[in-house]
């Protein structure tokens, strides 16, 4: 029952779409009907502007980051911001509900983003350290290739990982940390095949 609380809870919060409010307060547009079609950072710099993007992302990484500490006070969990022992049920169900709330947005007939940046955010409530070494890496990636999808595929994969392999996370942890990997592979993948056949618009962030 507390795992379908928080999950719900989760969705409400998922569902504070950021794309789509800064784009009608800033330009009066569905930022979904332009570019890539996808209520994201990524297409809210590419339609919108740099500053716009930024508020974005940054409002979607603390949607996430708020519902999991909220469930996490309600439902005596752990994470993050909490001390160690303390169960990570609440908070992650939480964060897997801002995910399908985001991506799935009833209210906007379940179209919505691809839930990258709110990933983010749930790695960060969930294991910090982990979450700084896949940031991290990402930065990386994303100087190297200027591919937003690769970067975001890269992290998606490597937070699983790395909480399994290196910071001992229990298995319901890891299954659900991949089960929101999977669902960035499969709204992604267009991109990868993309990816494959050369053809992925690459990220600018420069003014030309």
């Amino acid at each position: 029952m507390i795992r379908l609380l928080c999950l719900l809870i989760g969705y409400a919060f998922g569902c504070i779409q950021s794309a789509y409010i800064v784009g009608r307060a800033m330009k009066n547009i569905d930022v979904r009907e332009y570019g890539s079609g996808n209520a994201g950072t990524s297409n809210v710099i590419r339609v919108v502007g740099r500053r716009a993007g930024l508020i974005v992302f940054v409002s979607d990484v603390l949607k996430a980051v708020a519902a999991f500490v909220l469930c996490a006070i309600l439902f005596y969990g752990g994470g993050s911001f909490f001390e160690d022992g303390l169960p990570m049920e609440p908070g992650l169900y939480a964060g897997l509900g801002v995910l399908l709330g985001h991506n799935f947005p009833f209210f906007l007939k379940f179209k919505g983003g691809k839930g990258i940046a709110s990933f983010l955010g749930v790695m960060l409530a969930l294991d910090w350290r982990a979450a700084l070494i896949v940031y991290a890496i990402g930065f990386v990636v994303l100087k190297l290739t200027r591919y937003m999808s690769l970067t975001s595929l890269t992290m998606s994969l490597l937070f699983p990982i790395f909480i399994l392999v290196f910071f001992n996370h229990q298995l319901e942890t890891v299954i659900i940390t991949f089960i929101m990997a999977a669902m960035a592979f499969y709204l992604h993948r267009g991109n990868i095949q993309r990816l494959i056949n050369g053809t992925e618009r690459k990220l600018e962030l420069r003014k030309k």
